[in-house]
């Protein structure tokens, strides 16, 4: 799952607008920001087979430290932890915690069993990435679903545009679709250093759009 984790990150937002957009943007993806490190780096493994699952090519046989189950509990309480210490808000740790561990419960719809519930045994997964439409369908409501509610509750500062956050949602939507039908990958490290790039233009972007938004209740008609 790539534009499907994004969902949640709209969902934070609205519980308490004081956590940037960008923040949960980061903290939805903080899984697969770190997996993307460490495969660069040889700590965790990936084979590229084309054909391996309907959607992408990626046999992610070896990640106990980002994608297990005690691993996505430690991503994200570390990530509240730091957020509390950093800012003082005891909920809005919360909510970027739960943002950190919203990645795993989405990736299990989604892989084959290679989502490890102790070190590297154990493995689950429900495997919609056999079903390309059904796996599209997800990720398209996730996003937009969570954007809407997003929008809902803000409104255009004057002199912002108002589509911005819904073209990007868009855009990044249809890079899934180009993962979906291009072609694999060269090597594993190229694609890390192609996710890792992507998650932090994203939410680069983010920020930028996002001051252009205010919550509605500060909005002046």
């Amino acid at each position: 799952m790539f534009v499907g984790h994004y969902g949640p990150s709209f969902l934070a937002k609205r519980a308490d607008q004081s956590v940037p957009l960008w923040v949960l943007f980061l903290a939805v993806q903080l899984m697969d920001v770190f997996w993307a490190l460490f495969v660069f780096l040889g700590i965790e493994r990936v084979r590229i087979v084309p054909g391996f699952t309907k959607t992408n090519p990626l046999d992610l046989y070896y990640m106990p430290y980002t994608h297990s189950l005690p691993g996505a509990l430690a991503w994200a309480v570390a990530a509240a932890i730091v957020y509390r210490l950093v800012t003082g808000s005891g909920k809005g740790g919360a909510l970027v915690g739960a943002a950190v561990f919203s990645h795993w419960p989405l990736d299990l719809l989604v892989h084959r069993p290679d989502l490890a519930l102790w070190d590297n045994t154990a493995k689950v997964g429900l495997g919609l990435w056999d079903y390309p439409i059904l796996t599209l369908a997800l990720e398209g409501l996730l996003v937009f679903g969570g954007l809407a509610v997003y929008l809902g509750v803000t409104r255009t500062r004057p002199g912002s545009r108002p589509y911005s956050l819904p073209t990007l949602a868009a855009v990044i939507f249809v890079l899934q679709v180009g993962m979906l039908v291009g072609p694999p990958p060269p090597s594993d490290r190229a694609m890390a250093a192609t996710a890792l790039l992507s998650y932090f233009a994203i939410a680069g972007v983010v920020a930028w759009l996002e001051r252009g938004r205010q919550p509605r209740e500060l909005a002046t008609e």
